[in-house]
């Protein structure tokens, strides 16, 4: 008995050390506590920052991630009804422009110094907040398609730790905004798919599940597939544009605005990618709607187009609920104030343009996504057959491979772990990329049984996080939807 008790404590040890040298475990000791103040109440939190969520780092700087929790949850406490035991995670990205990020960290920074933290309002309510930093295009191991590997792998460290630290890892909610926005949509289609795997590996990603249980995209730069041929169906009449010229030096973002109008040669690339999503959208898009399949004519008009104004429109109302003054939109029809129709021309040019066609793919490789597509060795390349046909530097084509690596639609067909909820917004005032794509993407989701909830919020600029209370409200909705995990614990041991 002595021998096998003296053998037990043996193991135990071995075990405990290799627990501690493992570089994927999540050390409950290593933090220090914060304490910050939302809504006028104070609260405190377990701080574990610059926690390297892969074994074998390639940039250091993005490898890491921010993990806050509320002192509650080790106290036994509650907030909001969540627990130790079923907090849900929140899983917001800093990506921008496909460009390195960091981790977001609990305090402002001088960028979101007149807006509410996301974190601090995400923590106020309940849920454990872990934020990913992720390699970007400015450097050659963060092309395509490392941001998105980089966020799977940190999603993997969270799953493989969930017996470790508090929350519920099978309730993640991912968040982002414009090239994050698409990310965080990849997210939510391709957990557990195949294509990722040797890229996961080469970092050390965590052996664990890489799918996630909601999303939140805001104004998402994705589907550059036809995202080029999208911009130009909406701006094609408007010539003059107004764009930001973005440069990086030493790191730093430089931007610079630029004001012009269309040459003829630009105007006829954009005719022609015009031309090219009238086909995306008869041919290859395939959304049908209240009983119809959604179409453009040759002119680019059609139910398809019918049916975003319609978004619009009900974007519109809402605001005039809310009390704004819808006289000065000229575009708008207003009787007995009621609004009765909506000029899409007028808003076009209202919006303005603000990008050259092609938008995305530019034909001399200036683009960020075209950075994105690059190698180690090619910092640039096309990603379209239009642009590369067309391309003035004779640029090279990225390999199909990568360029569908970053595609999210594509993983619907596959299989794949699914998020079932989907927050898609993007604002009526954004002119970065066209309306068509996150309406494309939101009514595609829907056709898969997936749970969408799309707006058009009205007068928004390209941006994200405007609307946490609205953000929240959905999120503390979508996780009571499934019961957590120790609650479907609990549901089988009465069941048994």
């Amino acid at each position: 008995m002595q021998k096998f008790i003296q053998l037990l404590i043996t193991f135990i040890a071995i075990n405990a050390i290799a627990q501690e040298q493992d570089p994927l475990k999540f050390k409950s000791y290593n933090y220090v506590t914060k304490v910050f103040t939302e809504a006028g109440k104070k609260y405190q939190v377990r701080a574990y920052e610059g926690i390297i969520y892969v074994s074998k780092p390639v940039e250091e700087k993005y490898h890491k991630m921010n993990i806050y929790i509320p002192e509650e949850y080790f106290k036994g406490g509650t907030i909001n009804g969540f627990s130790e035991s079923n907090a849900p995670i929140f899983f917001p990205n800093s990506v921008g422009g496909y460009m390195p990020a960091e981790p977001i960290k609990l305090e402002k920074t001088k960028n979101n110094k007149n807006q509410k933290n996301i974190v601090t309002f995400a923590l106020s309510k309940g849920f454990i907040v872990a934020s990913a930093g992720a390699r970007g295009r400015t450097t050659p191991t963060g092309k395509a398609p490392a941001v998105i590997v980089d966020l799977k792998a940190a999603i993997r460290y969270l799953k493989y730790n969930d017996d470790q630290m508090p929350g519920d890892a099978d309730k993640i909610i991912s968040n982002g905004t414009s090239a994050g926005g698409a990310v965080s949509l990849l997210l939510g289609v391709s957990g557990r798919n195949w294509e990722y795997e040797d890229y996961l590996k080469e970092v050390g990603a965590a052996k664990a599940s890489d799918g996630i249980y909601a999303v939140s995209a805001y104004c998402p730069i994705t589907l550059l597939d036809i995202a080029n041929n999208a911009y130009e169906w909406q701006f094609n009449k408007e010539r003059n544009y107004k764009k930001i010229s973005i440069e990086m030096l030493d790191y730093n973002v430089k931007r610079k605005l630029i004001e012009g109008k269309l040459s003829d040669e630009e105007q006829k690339i954009s005719d022609e990618l015009k031309q090219k999503f009238i086909n995306n959208v008869n041919i290859s898009v395939g959304i049908k709607k209240e009983n119809e399949w959604l179409k453009l004519d040759e002119q680019g008009n059609g139910n398809f187009k019918e049916m975003i104004i319609k978004e619009l429109i009900q974007s519109a109302k809402k605001a005039q609920k809310n009390g704004t003054n819808m006289s000065k939109y000229t575009f708008l029809t207003i009787k007995n104030n009621e609004i009765v129709d909506f000029d899409w021309d007028k808003y076009i040019n209202y919006l303005g343009r603000a990008k050259t066609p092609p938008a995305f793919d530019a034909l001399d490789l200036s683009s960020g996504e075209n950075q994105l597509f690059g190698d180690p060795t090619t910092d640039k390349k096309h990603f379209t057959n239009y642009s590369y046909q067309n391309s003035t530097q004779k640029g090279e084509l990225a390999p199909k491979k990568i360029v569908n690596l970053m595609a999210p639609l594509r993983f619907l067909n596959y299989p794949s772990e699914k998020a079932k909820y989907f927050r898609i917004r993007h604002g009526s005032k954004d002119a970065d990329t066209s309306l068509a794509i996150s309406f494309i993407v939101a009514e595609t989701l829907k056709q898969y049984d997936l749970i969408v909830d799309y707006a058009i919020p009205w007068d928004i600029p390209h941006s994200g996080d405007y609307d946490l209370e609205e953000l929240f409200d959905w999120a503390m909705d979508v996780v009571s939807k499934t019961p957590s995990k120790s609650e479907a614990r609990e549901i089988r041991v009465i069941t048994d």
